[in-house]
């Protein structure tokens, strides 16, 4: 385990930093043209960073964030 000290808007650069690679991979998910074997790949990744997420963010912004099977399905994954 590796320990990281952060100031307030260190964080808060990092929630964003995150906020906008989850949003690049839901709209790369809805993405027809994209590999069903890439798009596992990107949900893997979804996954990790989502976690990430929940270390630095409120619950209530982690609540828009959540990827569900509805949404999986949706997509076809």
């Amino acid at each position: 385990m590796i320990g990281l000290l952060l100031n307030k808007k260190e964080v808060k650069e990092i929630e964003y930093l995150i906020k906008r690679e989850l949003d690049e991979i839901l709209l790369d998910l809805g993405d027809k043209r994209i590999d069903l074997a890439v798009k596992k790949a990107m949900v893997e990744r979804y996954k990790d960073l989502f976690s990430l997420l929940k270390r630095v963010a409120s619950p209530k912004d982690c609540l828009a964030y959540i990827l569900t099977e509805n949404k999986m399905i949706n997509e076809k994954i």
